[in-house]
């Protein structure tokens, strides 16, 4: 813990980008190409209507990861805090901790999920054959909460103790399984293919879970699981923290089911299958962001946690340039080429051509995206869980909702595919301020440290 505690603290800020991201955004990527190939997979292998069937099915996963990202972000923030100021015995309740938690929370989503499959997807609009598969799809993948949500969820400790390459390996593992499964399973299934899909996704999950437990009992020398129950003095912090981070994941599914829900008033089954295609894109080009922001949450922490302020101020401002780049690389071969990517998907030629301009439009604001994820983060690590759940309930809620009631009604489905980019400009613009803000307060509060030494 020593070794990787100075490092954080001492390393030049790019250096420390680069040996915290690659891995971390690797293995985030290689977590999105779950979903990411379970599309590309059914929409080729078995139909247009399996592929939008996968894509109304998924928002509704977002429970798990909903789950996930608040036990595993929140302990990760307590975490790297911790290490920061030396503090052992928080560090060895952080694992038993996770666990109750985790098994706490998948049970409940199991059972509602299992039960009310049907009527949860009805939500996003599905009908006919687009809601008889993805019922069949999104059972099976609820079957499979417990492993998934301890999975990433221990994934995002290891990350925030600053372990990028081991957590990116485990993720590897588990995402190539996938990968490998998916067209095997999906043939051996024959006419239920969609659910050798989903089939192929939960025994990757298992797996990655088992290798995970494994390494936290008899691998790890810093975090090692000592007594599992739940640690009462933790939860606040946990929850606090987590809960900004688990609004956005389970906020996810509010938009994603009301753009479902517009798109199949407005355009019918030909918008969903568009939309579900764009929103797979976005996903996926937004996960390397969320992986490059892994990378930050130790940093931040760990630095805020030992009182150098200075120096969290030039680690976010790195973080920030260069997310924005990393936005960037994708945004630009998505506007160039949006025909090919929606191909990706959808082998209708007619159906892509109708896209074409509603993909673009819905990428038009994606490069702000690196800031805004960043600035989150920042206010996680920090343990801001107020402004940190402001942001996010402005852009999943407060600021979205109304888009995409109102601009379908004067725009038609134009208006469908430019709620999210107007909510993220907004978003964008706020987040800069509090930033900016906070960072005024660490400048006071340097001057007040230099006026006491005096």
């Amino acid at each position: 813990m020593n070794e990787m505690r100075m490092e954080l603290l001492r390393q030049n800020p790019w250096k420390l980008m680069f040996k915290l991201c690659i891995p971390s955004i690797i293995g985030m990527l290689v977590i999105g190409l779950y979903s990411f190939m379970d599309a590309i997979f059914v929409g080729q292998m078995i139909g247009t209507s399996a592929m939008g069937a996968v894509s109304v099915a998924y928002p509704f996963t977002l429970f798990n990861s909903g789950i996930a990202t608040l036990v595993g972000i929140g302990s990760a923030s307590v975490l790297s805090r911790a290490v920061g100021k030396k503090d052992t015995v928080t560090v060895n309740k952080i694992m038993g901790n996770l666990i109750v938690l985790v098994a706490i929370l998948s049970a409940v989503v199991t059972a509602v999920g299992m039960i009310f499959t049907r009527q949860l997807l009805m939500l996003s609009g599905a009908e006919g054959e687009i809601l008889n598969l993805a019922e069949k799809y999104l059972r099976v993948i609820f079957i499979g909460s417990l492993f998934v949500n301890f999975a990433q969820s221990a994934n995002m400790v290891m990350r925030g103790e600053g372990i990028m390459k081991k957590a990116m390996s485990f993720m590897m593992i588990g995402a190539i399984l996938n990968i490998a499964l998916d067209p095997l399973m999906i043939l051996s299934f024959g006419d239920n293919g969609i659910l050798g899909a989903a089939a192929a996704t939960v025994i990757s999950q298992i797996t990655q879970a088992i290798i995970t437990l494994l390494y936290f009992v008899r691998k790890s020398k810093t975090i090692r699981i000592h007594k599992v129950r739940l640690e009462r003095s933790l939860l606040p912090q946990i929850f606090s923290i987590g809960f900004s981070a688990m609004l956005m994941q389970v906020m996810s599914f509010v938009q994603q089911t009301l753009l479902y829900n517009a798109a199949s008033r407005y355009g019918g089954d030909t918008q969903i299958i568009l939309i579900g295609a764009a929103l797979r894109l976005q996903m996926f080009s937004f996960i390397p962001l969320w992986g490059m922001s892994q990378g930050l949450q130790p940093a931040v922490g760990t630095n805020y946690g030992a009182g150098d302020y200075e120096r969290v101020k030039k680690i976010t401002n790195v973080f920030l340039i260069s997310s924005t780049m990393l936005a960037m690389f994708f945004w630009i071969p998505i506007e160039l080429f949006p025909s090919t990517f929606l191909g990706l998907f959808i082998k209708d030629t007619t159906i892509v051509s109708e896209g074409i301009g509603s993909l673009r439009l819905i990428f038009c604001i994606f490069p702000s995206l690196g800031m805004m994820i960043m600035g989150l983060t920042f206010f996680q690590a920090i343990g801001s869980a107020k402004k940190a759940s402001i942001l996010v309930l402005l852009r999943q809620i407060a600021i979205f909702i109304p888009m995409v009631l109102l601009l379908p009604r004067l725009m038609g489905i134009s208006g469908v595919w430019m709620a999210s980019p107007i909510t993220d400009f907004v978003v964008f613009v706020l987040t800069l301020a509090l930033l900016i803000g906070e960072y005024r307060k660490f400048d006071t509060i340097k001057k007040k440290r230099e006026f006491a030494t005096e």
